[in-house]
């Protein structure tokens, strides 16, 4: 296992992560201010880019398994399963996919609380709070935005 030594996530990840949360700023006031017909667009957009972030999430676990010679297979099992309640979603309406996807966010951050400590990363823990918080928010307020919430 791979344990980092920093006391900061890495400057890029932070900047990248910042940049990764404006498609869900910029499709919650899409949905709330564009025409019908572009709001209906930027909330099936914006709920396919959330499955691919919750997928983004749940990879980062095959990833810290790769790095170790006895991986726990609870980081395999793990790292699937946030991709297949993504891909499960897309097939819901775009409001109640982007509410699955919230809870989603919300449970994979859960699940980061204890693995990122135990696998040497647990610096990344505030930065994945604030990333969280950001993207269930634009989540939110675009399925209320549609009409689901």
């Amino acid at each position: 296992m791979i344990r980092s030594t920093s006391t900061s996530p890495a400057p890029d990840a932070v900047r990248l992560g910042y940049l990764a949360l404006l498609p869900f700023a910029l499709g919650a006031v899409l949905v709330w201010f564009a025409p019908v017909e572009w709001s209906a667009r930027a909330g099936a957009a914006m709920s396919a880019y959330a499955a691919v972030v919750v997928s983004f999430i749940g990879g980062i676990y095959w990833g810290l398994g790769f790095q170790q010679n006895d991986p726990q297979k609870a980081l395999f099992v793990w790292g699937v399963l946030p991709s297949l309640v993504a891909a499960s979603a897309l097939m819901l309406p775009p409001a109640a996919a982007l509410v699955v996807h919230s809870a989603m966010l919300v449970v994979c951050y859960l699940v980061d609380r204890k693995f990122y400590p135990a696998n040497g990363i647990g610096v990344y823990l505030p930065l994945r709070l604030r990333l969280t918080f950001g993207a269930v928010i634009g989540c939110c307020a675009a399925a209320f935005g549609i009409g689901m919430v």
